[in-house]
């Protein structure tokens, strides 16, 4: 079954809070809030900051904010931002390199799950982080 990254889902959470709080947040705020390890929340957002998705506010009130209204991203972009974009498919001859499969020619299956993978993306691409707050 198709399986979001640990990091991914800490940066969905990361993602809500910040929007659902509408101030600045900190990592260990967040870290505290949902027990997750400090270290990783404070790598996630510093993905989310250089993919533009949330801005760091330094200082002894610094935290993260939004970059942009949280209904202008998309889980898309939070999941690039974290795993950086990838040609890869649900199945092996969904890749961008469809020679690695030695059956790709005579699989019955490819279109259907292509489909799939399209309505994922679709999903992805449309939902956006103000559905989830």
């Amino acid at each position: 079954m198709l399986k979001l990254s640990k990091k991914v889902e800490y940066g969905l959470i990361a993602m809500r809070h910040i929007a659902a709080a509408q101030s600045v947040s900190s990592a260990k705020e967040i870290s505290d809030r949902y027990g997750i390890s400090h270290g990783l929340v404070a790598k996630v957002l510093q993905k989310l900051a250089k993919a533009g998705l949330i801005v760091s506010q330094q200082g002894v009130n610094g935290g993260y904010t939004l970059a942009r209204r949280a209904a202008d991203i998309s889980i898309t972009n939070v999941i690039n931002a974290i795993e950086g974009t990838s040609s890869e498919g649900i199945v092996q001859c969904l890749t961008a390199n469809d020679a690695i499969c030695s059956i790709y020619d005579n699989c019955t299956i490819k279109n259907p799950l292509g489909k799939i993978q399209h309505n994922l993306h679709q999903v992805f691409n449309t939902m956006k982080v103000s559905e989830i707050v």
